[in-house]
């Protein structure tokens, strides 16, 4: 995939909030990039079949850069939880949004199991960094990757 994925992540967020097409204003917003910027990406993920892009009109993700961005967002909301949760960092939406690219799935599923659950925290990190009311905790979709990965087993 050509391009940031932060781009197509955020493009992901914005359009369970904003019915799509999103405008590269919306997601420029959300990452503090110039929508110019976002409009070079999406011309990038354009070419490569992840999103439909029209000029004045906006994105929308194909279905193929629907499965790439939703691997990214579970990586995204596990890095977010860490990086609230055990660094107690202030701006780990920001930093997750910028790594979930970064780190590779089975990295993300091995940090998933590492995560403090408390009932209260997953609830929190659910509701900032999550698009979806329905999210899973970080380790039930490690689980399920586990499974994926071993062949079903």
């Amino acid at each position: 995939m050509s391009g940031s994925p932060q781009y197509l992540l955020a493009l992901y967020i914005t359009e369970h909030r904003e019915s799509p097409p999103v405008p590269p204003g919306a997601v420029a917003e959300r990452l503090g990039r110039t929508p110019a910027t976002v409009i070079e990406a999406f011309h990038r993920f354009d070419d490569d079949g992840l999103v439909t892009y029209e000029p004045y009109e906006g994105a929308a993700l194909t279905e193929r850069g629907r499965d790439v961005a939703e691997d990214l967002h579970e990586t995204y909301v596990t890095l977010s939880w860490f990086f609230r949760s055990v660094l107690e960092l202030d701006d780990y939406e920001r930093e997750a949004m910028e790594m979930a690219g970064v780190v590779s799935a089975e990295t993300a599923v091995r940090l998933a199991a590492t995560l403090p659950f408390d009932g209260e925290s997953v609830a929190g990190v659910r509701e900032s960094v999550t698009p979806l009311d329905d999210a899973t905790d970080p380790r039930e979709r490690r689980e399920s990757v586990s499974t994926d990965q071993n062949g079903g087993e």
